[in-house]
């Protein structure tokens, strides 16, 4: 009798240590994107093939080096979400086209263009979050009409600029044990995400923020230094991933990042970083890029209508942020 019962306790920190991985949102995502995997091979033989899986992981390298930028706005909480992430990607995109124009020897000071003036974009958001105090949303909804206003003026309504087949060949062609480059920057981006958040001052400033702005202020961090180097951020990446994309297609147009503003949001979430800020980290963004790109790439297997696609991927949008929105643990 006593054996029993005390087997019986024995294994209840197991079923609980079992019980809270399977509540973990990074776990989760990565039981999806098995799942998923699993799916599309049996619809679709060889969905799941290696030239196949590559392709998917280099469109949500795209997607998750964006959203790089919103989780670290996300997490620093005060109903942070950057809506101007779509139009900074464009603005980035074409304005690495036109420093480019194709020309290989222009890449480097076409990245750092891109990235210093959507820099500069993301810097004003915060500026006017915290010295102003617009809300996030609609400070950044304003700067995305503010910017896509700027595209037309820039651009004459007229997509120009062209890839340097240097950055295509990156984007595309398998480099190194048969993957391209881009999954290597984004692996590199990943681990300095990681030590951003973990090892270093900011990291933990953004964090406590996120946690308690009031405690953080009255502590002595700098709440509105941290929040506009994060919104910087934000744009910056913005714009590195229009650099990015143009290399993905070849060419720009003014509408190419619109596409990615709620993914950003939605990637971040179902990796579990709380909207309301504080916990969260990017590991589980990454997870969730490759999710929701998974989760497109399946629905488009199915060779269901439109709407059909927009019904499922919304009510599977839904029932992973009603499970996953709910983490508060802090994670990276």
């Amino acid at each position: 009798m006593s054996n029993g019962l005390t087997s019986d306790i024995n294994a209840r920190p197991w079923q609980t240590k079992a019980l809270t991985l399977l509540r973990d949102p990074l776990t989760l995502a990565l039981l999806a994107i098995v799942v998923m995997l699993g799916i599309g091979e049996a619809l679709s033989p060889g969905f799941a093939r290696g030239d196949q899986i590559v392709r998917l992981l280099t469109v949500a390298a795209l997607l998750g080096i964006a959203a790089a930028g919103q989780n670290l706005v996300i997490l620093s909480g005060g109903a942070g979400i950057d809506l101007s992430v779509g139009a900074l990607i464009s603005f980035g995109a074409v304005v690495a086209g036109n420093v480019m124009n194709g020309a290989d020897a222009a890449i480097l000071p076409a990245i750092l263009a891109a990235i210093a003036v959507t820099f500069l974009f993301g810097c004003v958001n915060g500026i006017g979050v915290t010295v102003i105090r617009i809300p996030p949303i609609v400070m950044t909804l304003g700067m995305m009409a503010v910017v896509q206003g700027g595209l037309v003026v820039f651009s004459q309504g007229i997509p120009s600029g062209n890839a340097a087949p240097a950055l295509m060949n990156f984007i595309n062609k398998p480099m190194l044990f048969g993957l391209p480059g881009i999954l290597f920057a984004w692996l590199a981006l990943s681990i300095a995400m990681v030590i951003l958040l973990r090892r270093t001052s900011l990291g933990f400033a953004i964090y406590a923020i996120g946690a308690n702005e009031q405690a953080a202020r009255l502590v002595g961090l700098p709440v509105k230094t941290v929040r506009v180097l994060v919104f910087g951020l934000s744009g910056a990446l913005a714009g590195l991933t229009g650099v990015m994309v143009i290399g993905y297609t070849g060419n720009s147009f003014i509408s190419v990042g619109d596409q990615y503003m709620l993914p950003t949001i939605i990637a971040v979430v179902i990796g579990g970083t709380s909207l309301a800020g504080g916990s969260g980290g990017y590991v589980g963004t990454v997870a969730g890029a490759i999710a929701l790109v998974l989760l497109q790439s399946l629905l488009t297997t199915l060779h269901l209508e439109v709407w059909g696609r927009q019904l499922i991927f919304g009510a599977t949008l839904l029932v992973l942020l009603g499970m996953y929105g709910r983490q508060q643990a802090p994670r990276v």
